[in-house]
């Protein structure tokens, strides 16, 4: 579930992302997720005082250190959470991270799609780096536009090409 939530999450970010473009919003926000499988203490810690419902444990650390571990949009998992979902998501091998805490390296996986969902082909293409950002929506370009769309895309890679960067 948490994986189905955490999908679902960057799918929606995507077409808000697309919606504060259009407001002029020049770096929208950007979120990146960990998940991982296992038990966890959740409840009221602290003195009477002062009471905080929160989480805690070693399964709560690691997630916690994947999601920092995760570039922006990504959802990174570990070995226990692929085990249960690798049938239902696709995932990618990212290998082997050191985390603090732990004393042996983790296997973590990036998470892909819902394997129903990727005979689908996305109608867009989305991508963001510093001094860099690209929506191309290719069911909104009509048929005598695509040259010119090809043209300019060509002419920006051209610019690039011949750009001397310190």
């Amino acid at each position: 579930a948490a994986v189905s939530m955490a999908i679902a999450m960057r799918k929606h970010m995507k077409v808000l992302r697309q919606q504060w473009r259009a407001q002029g919003i020049t770096k929208p926000m950007e979120i990146r997720m960990g998940v991982n499988t296992g038990y966890c203490t959740v409840g009221n810690f602290g003195a009477d005082t002062r009471m905080d419902y929160t989480i805690i444990g070693r399964e709560v650390n690691l997630a916690s250190r994947l999601e920092s571990n995760a570039e922006a949009s990504e959802i990174l998992i570990s070995h226990e959470t692929y085990s249960l979902i690798k049938d239902v998501i696709m995932c990618r091998d990212k290998g082997q991270i050191a985390v603090k805490g732990f004393s042996r390296p983790v296997q973590i996986y990036q998470v892909v799609d819902f394997r129903r969902d990727l005979g689908a082909t996305n109608s867009f293409v989305e991508h963001e780096l510093p001094g860099f950002s690209m929506y191309l929506d290719t069911n909104g370009v009509q048929n005598f536009d695509k040259e010119r769309v090809i043209q300019a895309l060509n002419q920006a890679a051209d610019k690039l090409r011949d750009k001397v960067i310190m």
